[in-house]
């Protein structure tokens, strides 16, 4: 196995502007602590049994798996936003879902929207919601702007 089964997870999300997009959604990642790592995008599955934890200091360089929004815009004066949320199960035995959304807009709309899709992906999955949890985030583009939303899975042994 490549990465370890994830037993841990934290939600992260920042906003930056840019010199150009991808300058911008670089700065996004810095901005939630997550820049300096490779991210490996994920499905949008947390294995049951896994706990929410405070964000820790990834490794420098590290294949960190991630399931991610991301928005970036050149439109000046627009408002982006990108949110995650992850819905749990009544039965700990089956995994959450995570879903991303991103959209120009506030990020109460789109942290809405996206809670939305979870619930419907556990409906789908003939589940019962029992909690969410999701974070977002907005940015005013100035020039180059990005934002971006995460749920980073994480296996604690790797924390030393």
């Amino acid at each position: 196995m490549i990465i370890p089964l994830p037993d841990a997870y934290f939600l992260v999300s920042g906003s930056s502007e840019g010199y150009m997009p991808l300058n911008a959604f670089d700065g996004a990642l810095l901005d939630a602590g997550i820049g300096n790592t490779n991210l490996v995008r994920m499905s949008s599955i947390i294995p049951p049994g896994a706990s929410r934890i405070q964000p820790v200091s990834l490794p420098l360089g590290a294949l960190i798996p991630v399931a991610y929004s991301s928005i970036t815009s050149t439109v000046k004066g627009q408002t982006i936003s990108a949110a995650v949320a992850a819905a749990f199960p009544e039965d700990a035995e089956h995994p959450g879902v995570i879903m991303e959304y991103s959209a120009a807009g506030p990020s109460e709309e789109t942290e809405q929207i996206c809670r939305d899709m979870a619930s419907h992906a556990l409906i789908l999955r003939d589940q019962k919601v029992s909690r969410f949890e999701s974070t977002s985030v907005s940015h005013h583009v100035q020039n180059v702007g990005a934002a971006m939303a995460a749920v980073v899975l994480w296996t604690r042994e790797d924390s030393g």
